[in-house]
């Protein structure tokens, strides 16, 4: 099950374990004061969350952002399904015309997958390669 949540502990315990422990993302960074006035999806599995998402909403884009599953739990479709659901919100947001996000070089073709496409030089975030990356709504 993934959809809209409220429960920004839970958000910020997957994302800690994700983010901060496994890809060693320092706790500065990955807490960067964004969250108060964001969407964050939850994704669960027999009512355990096992991945987020979080939604930024500048003028007509929405910026996702801090998409993760937990190690135990990839490879079943979660990814997608979280990124199917952030999708989905910002469509029924009024003006909304495009969805952005800064992809990790590695998961590119996780990305392209869903109709994003690439623009723009690879940078550096976090210690780690990113590009940015585009879908029109």
């Amino acid at each position: 099950m993934v959809g809209p949540t409220t429960d920004l502990a839970a958000c910020h315990a997957l994302r800690r374990r994700v983010f901060i422990e496994e890809q060693l993302v320092s706790e500065a960074e990955e807490l960067d004061g964004l969250d108060e006035g964001a969407l964050h999806l939850l994704a669960q599995i027999d009512g355990r969350p096992v991945g987020t998402a979080r939604i930024l909403i500048r003028g007509e884009t929405g910026k996702i952002g801090r998409v993760c599953v937990l190690a135990e739990a990839r490879g079943q479709g979660i990814g997608a399904a979280l990124m199917r659901a952030a999708l989905a919100e910002l469509r029924t947001l009024p003006g909304m015309t495009r969805a952005k996000l800064g992809a990790q070089i590695h998961a590119l073709g996780f990305y392209e997958a869903l109709g994003f496409r690439a623009f723009g030089p690879e940078y550096d975030d976090a210690g780690i390669a990113h590009r940015d990356m585009e879908l029109m709504l």
